[in-house]
């Protein structure tokens, strides 16, 4: 009975996910995870030495602490709500299987990215844009802000949907979210700066583990869903077998490099961080100059992804439902 009221929350969650997006009046997992990280931090670094080796330390104690307290917590209040009724169980499942996915938002900001450029001007563009984009936005062209936009949907259609929603389908919404504390660590601590580069290491490599295999799901994913949302399924594997490790992080470059190719544009190149010009090597072919409704292709293209996704989770696990 567990294994299918995990697997009708997932549903639900994902629905909810795509009719209500993340209100902002609600409040979120993630918030609470980064003042976690923040308190942790303070108290961690006074307990280590300031040295490279104390730094590396207190981060290792970091990158098992919050995953660990996340599942633990969660785990233990969905038991306790099953124990009362399992009507509650399922609901509180349901609710942060919500919470866990990102689809409806990163399709919200995006598109208002879209809408800027095409009817408000670069210079809104440039704003809405650094809302779902790390890199520095003050300068950047039309060009360089739709090709950011793109790569935001193709990179967190892996770590912001198809991999909350592949744990979420393992373990449901606890190890969701566990996953979503990894990944929000990675977000404020894996950074290779002077402050992070020995404290976020244990933090940015277990969210490079963490994101391993949804990464190459999700890449995969996209490449079947082309036929389904207007693109080339034939150009986005030919690159994606090219260019999947055209980046420093294991797993960024398979879906930027599917969706690059599934467009027929090249994505990825130097971008400005913290006022420093990063080197990158490209993503895909010039094909063509990107434009502002290619942010709107990427976007159909994702649904239908988590789309499939979702349905072959589902059906994987009512098929281990049978067979029990």
């Amino acid at each position: 009975m567990v294994i299918s009221m995990i697997g009708a929350a997932v549903l639900c969650g994902f629905l909810l996910d795509l009719l209500l997006g993340d209100p902002e009046w609600m409040p979120h997992p993630v918030v609470f995870m980064g003042k976690a990280i923040t308190a942790l931090e303070k108290r961690l670094r006074k307990a280590f030495p300031a040295t490279p080796e104390g730094e590396r330390a207190a981060g290792a104690v970091l990158a098992a602490l919050l995953p660990l307290g996340t599942l633990l917590l969660s785990g233990g209040l969905c038991w306790l709500c099953w124990l009362i009724h399992p009507l509650l169980g399922f609901a509180l499942q349901s609710f942060w299987c919500w919470q866990a996915l990102a689809m409806r938002c990163l399709i919200k900001e995006s598109r208002n990215v879209c809408r800027c450029l095409t009817s408000q001007g670069l210079s809104a563009a440039r704003k809405a844009v650094a809302r779902i984009v790390g890199r520095d936005t003050e300068q950047l062209t039309e060009e360089g802000v739709t090709r950011a936009a793109v790569e935001t949907v193709a990179e967190n259609f892996s770590d912001g949907e198809l991999a909350p929603l592949l744990y979420m389908l393992i373990g449901g919404a606890p190890l969701a979210l566990t996953y979503k504390a990894v990944n929000t660590m990675d977000s404020m601590v894996g950074y290779k700066n002077e402050r992070y580069l020995h404290f976020g290491r244990a933090a940015a490599k277990l969210d490079d583990a963490a994101n391993y295999l949804p990464a190459r799901l999700a890449a995969l994913l996209w490449i079947i869903a082309c036929p389904l949302a207007g693109g080339s399924a034939k150009g986005a594997w030919r690159v994606w077998r090219r260019d999947r490790r055209n980046h420093a992080s294991p797993n960024s470059a398979q879906t930027e490099s599917a969706c690059a190719g599934s467009l027929g544009v090249q994505l990825a190149g130097p971008a400005s961080y913290f006022g420093k010009r990063v080197e990158k090597p490209t993503i895909g072919d010039p094909l063509r100059d990107i434009q502002p409704r290619d942010i709107l292709r990427a976007n159909r293209i994702m649904a239908a992804a988590s789309v499939a996704g979702l349905a072959l989770g589902l059906g994987a696990r009512w098929a281990v439902l049978l067979l029990l």
